[in-house]
This record gives C-alpha cells, sequence and structure tokens, in this order.
C-alpha cells in the first residue's frame, strides 16, 4: 500500500502529477518542472520531503555508538546543533545509506535517513545499537519541508516569532536549532538541503504542517516536485541512493572518500575494507560528464573510456546549463577521450569537474564559451 505525507492533499488540490517514489505517493511535478528548477535558483522553492525517516538515538553511550557505525566521525561534532553528512556502511565496506546527523547533546542525536532505505536502516541500526544500551526511536509525528533558493531564508525567517529570527538569520550552514513560529509552534530548522541552494530544511508536528505550506506558498515560495529536486541535486553534484550508490558500492567508487574519517584508534563497520583499498587502490571511480551535443544522457548507458567500458548513473538535462550532464561510473585511471554509446551512436562528452553548478551559476569548465 502506497503511503501518503501530511501534504497528500495540498498537493493535489494544487495539481501535482503524482507517482510512486520508495513506496510514497509524491508530487513529480506541479506545472512546468523547469519553471520549479530555476524558482529554487533564483528565488524560492519548497519540497515536501516529509518522507524521510526521522530517528532519534538517545543514551550514555551514543556518541561512541556513532563512532562505530559511521564512516565520518560524530567527534567532528562539538557544538549542539551542529550537523554531519556521512555514509552507514556494511562490513564489506558498501553504502547501506547516506545521511545527516544532528548534535543534539551529549546523548541525544538524530538521524535523517532516506524514505527507500527506511526498514533496512531501522532494522540495521537498531540491531548494532544493542550492545550500546543506546535507544533507537523513529519520529513520525513530524512533517517536514525543504526551502532553498536564494531568498528561502529570508520567506522562513519572516514566519517565525521576532525574538528567533535574528538567531537564525544567524544561523550557519550545517546547523540547525528549534525556535518557534508566530503562532508559536515549535520548529527545528536546519541550514541544510538538496539542491545547492542556500536554504532550510524545517522539522514541524504533523499537525501544523499544512499551514506551514500554506504561510510559505503566501510568502511567494513555489512548490517543486521531485523532478526539480532532481535536477537541481545532480547540477549540484549530490549523489542519489540507489542510482549512484548502494550496497555494492564503497565511498571511494561514490566519489564521497572525503566523508571517510580514518581517526586512528577508531574501528567503525567496514574500516578494514576501506583500508585495503586505500592501500592497493579501487578498480571504479565516478566522473562527472557534460555533453554538448544535443540530446540528454540517461541511466544505463555505456560509457567507453581509455581503461574501458563503465555506465550512465544519473543523467539529466541541466536547465541551468541548458546541457545534458550526468554522473557516470568508469574503471579507474586516466579516462582519455570519452564517449557515450546513444541508440548505437557513439557521442563524444567532456570529463568535468563537479558540482556542476555553484551558487546559481556553471563551475568553471563546464561549459564552453
Amino acid at each position: 500500500m502506497t503511503s501518503k505525507t501530511i501534504l497528500n492533499d495540498s498537493h493535489r488540490s494544487l495539481g501535482a502529477r503524482m507517482v510512486d517514489f520508495g513506496g510514497w505517493d509524491m508530487p513529480l511535478q506541479y506545472s512546468s518542472q523547469v519553471e520549479e528548477h530555476e524558482a529554487v535558483r533564483n528565488d524560492a522553492g519548497m519540497f515536501d520531503v516529509s518522507h524521510m525517516t526521522i530517528v532519534d538515538l538517545h543514551g550514555e553511550r551514543t556518541r561512541e555508538f556513532l563512532r562505530h557505525l559511521m564512516a565520518n566521525n560524530v567527534d567532528k561534532l562539538k557544538v549542539k546543533g551542529k550537523a554531519l553528512y556521512t555514509c552507514m556502511l556494511n562490513p564489506q565496506g558498501g553504502i547501506i545509506d547516506d545521511l545527516i546527523i544532528y548534535y543534539m547533546d551529549d546523548t541525544f542525536y538524530r538521524l535523517v535517513v532516506n524514505a527507500s532505505t527506511r526498514e533496512k536502516d531501522l532494522a540495521w541500526i537498531s540491531g548494532q545499537a544493542k550492545d550500546f544500551d543506546v535507544t533507537v526511536t523513529e519520529r513520525t509525528e513530524f512533517g517536514l519541508i525543504a526551502v532553498q533558493g536564494p531568498n528561502a531564508r529570508e520567506k522562513v525567517i519572516a514566519l517565525l516569532r521576532d525574538e528567533d529570527q535574528e538567531t537564525i538569520r544567524k544561523l550557519g550552514k550545517f546547523a540547525a536549532k528549534t525556535v518557534q513560529l508566530k503562532d508559536g509552534v515549535e520548529v527545528f530548522i536546519a541550514r541544510t538541503g538538496y539542491t545547492g541552494e542556500d536554504g532550510f530544511e524545517v522539522l514541524v508536528p504533523e499537525a501544523n504542517t499544512v499551514a506551514l505550506w500554506d504561510a510559505l506558498h503566501a510568502a511567494g515560495v513555489k512548490p517543486a516536485g521531485l523532478g526539480a529536486r532532481d535536477t537541481l541535486r545532480l547540477e549540484a553534484g549530490m549523489n542519489l541512493y540507489g542510482s549512484d550508490m548502494d550496497e555494492t558500492i564503497n565511498p571511494y567508487e561514490a566519489g564521497l572518500a572525503w566523508t571517510v574519517s580514518m581517526d586512528e584508534g577508531r574501528n567503525f563497520v567496514g574500516r578494514d575494507v576501506l583500508e585495503t583499498m586505500g592501500r592497493d587502490g579501487v578498480k571504479r571511480q565516478l566522473i562527472g560528464i557534460v555533453m554538448d551535443d544535443k540530446g540528454v544522457l540517461r541511466h544505463g548507458q555505456v560509457v567507453e573510456t581509455a581503461q574501458g567500458e563503465g555506465e550512465i548513473l544519473s543523467g539529466t538535462f541541466a536547465p541551468t546549463l541548458k546541457k545534458a550532464i550526468a554522473f557516470a561510473r568508469v574503471p579507474a585511471g586516466e579516462v582519455g577521450e570519452v564517449s557515450v554509446d546513444i541508440r548505437g551512436r557513439k557521442v563524444p562528452v567532456r570529463v568535468v569537474n563537479y558540482p556542476f553548478v555553484r551558487d546559481g551559476k556553471a563551475q568553471d569548465g563546464v561549459l564552453i564559451d
């Protein structure tokens, strides 16, 4: 049975085209996907991300537990409210999920994990937590709205009570704080997102989620669907679980080596495998490519390099760049000239550094004058 967020009726009243996404009935787009994409790049857009799974961890040994469970090191979190992006690995070094950890206090951490991996994540976390006496609680009583774009922060701040507005205006990136809306409703606001633009993700009691959505809409924030979210995140060089990585892929092969902390004396799950890979090297690598010819790069297309064949992972037409872009996983080594097989025709592509877009503009080398 397909699940619905508390905003399902709101999406339908706005004329959204709904699709099944990981067992959830979610809006793909409301009108034009490109218009929704551009609203986030140029002004402010909002996404219903209430399908994401919120998990609270409590216990005296919670930090010790997370040091064991995650590839990145929670010891980096020294100020309450700070957040950390990390991968959670299996013993083979494969990625069970990528997620964000919030440091609430010394015995309380909050996780936000992917909706499509909810059941396996909860099972894995709960199983591992037993040895550390950590309590694992799924928080199903919240809605979650992501408000993204250059004007997004001020749109949200205007809805807060006066005494909280400056606090949130000064909130640093990858940090969160609990404050109140003007009507006294308590919300957890994180300066995080999945679009490459600045903005907030707002955790709000489910009973108040529709009212917040309506208030943001009335303030000029454009509703955006999964389609725009996907083009935005790929332009920003952000991996999608299930497309760009899974349990058969390790962080090095996913371009996420920067999320692995090989701290001395910290024996996290999968570390021994990653140490071997760090010493011997990996067989595959993630690259960013852009196609100057007309057309669209699609998942599964064969990529040819000097080292052999790979494949397109996430691929799309990038509205900001007016070109097709993609992630590809190819054999490790110098790639040389690269082409993609599109319906039997070998189309040349360029390998570029990602993110493809930063702060709404193409990165150097992505576009040709």
